[in-house]
């Protein structure tokens, strides 16, 4: 598969112009990386989401996690849940009505608020428990980059109930509990996920690998039918 996304949102030529140019740009500084090529698209557009180089090499990934990405929205209709509002306020709406995809997050649900206060726990792991008895999660794809209380919570469903997401995209930022969440994630076999290793992260990763991953399945797909 090559590592140029051909599949871009830029409307204009102007636009793809800049767009080509940046990538290009990110591919002579970064030099020599250890990434398969299958991967690097998405190491790539993260770089430029964030102008942020140590993304080669704080990005981590599950042997499976592209191709499990990948086929998850070629199969069409396959949720996408987030842990905050904004990953689904980023991620093209276009690019998602193709693959029939909707987006799910629950943060601000005032259930869930309630449920925090009585068990004592935060929104972000109430949000999980919610999204997965609305059976949601399993076979999904699930975006985390605020909270790493989700993603914690997310792995003790997927090893104590047997969830099995289609894929986890966890890059929660922050100083307490985000790195050991993704080391944590990181150590799950049965589902294929992508981390950012140590304390950076955030939404705009998330939407950042998203859409690199949806203009790979978009280019397989137009393979495909060519």
């Amino acid at each position: 598969m090559s590592t140029i996304n051909t599949v871009t949102e830029q409307l204009t030529r102007a636009g793809q112009a800049i767009e080509h140019d940046s990538f290009a740009i990110i591919d002579v500084e970064v030099g020599a990386h250890s990434y398969a090529e299958s991967q690097w698209p998405i190491v790539r557009r993260m770089i430029h989401a964030n102008a942020d180089f140590d993304f080669n090499g704080l990005t981590d990934f599950h042997p499976a996690a592209v191709q499990a990405g990948i086929a998850a929205m070629l199969a069409g209709g396959t949720p996408v849940v987030a842990d905050v509002e904004m990953i689904c306020s980023g991620l093209s709406q276009p690019r998602l009505a193709h693959f029939g995809m909707k987006t799910h997050q629950f943060i601000s649900d005032a259930d869930v608020i309630e449920a925090a206060k009585v068990e004592d726990t935060t929104r972000a792991v109430q949000a999980m428990r919610k999204a997965h008895r609305l059976g949601l999660l399993e076979g999904a794809i699930v975006g985390i980059g605020n909270a790493p209380t989700a993603l914690i919570e997310l792995v003790r469903l997927i090893r104590e109930e047997g969830l099995r997401p289609a894929l986890v995209v966890g890059m929660p930022v922050g100083f307490v509990s985000a790195a050991e969440s993704k080391d944590l994630m990181a150590e799950v076999a049965e589902v294929p996920w992508i981390v950012i290793r140590g304390r950076k992260g955030g939404s705009t990763l998330v939407v950042a690998a998203l859409h690199a991953l949806l203009a790979l399945a978009e280019a397989k797909q137009k393979a495909g039918q060519a």
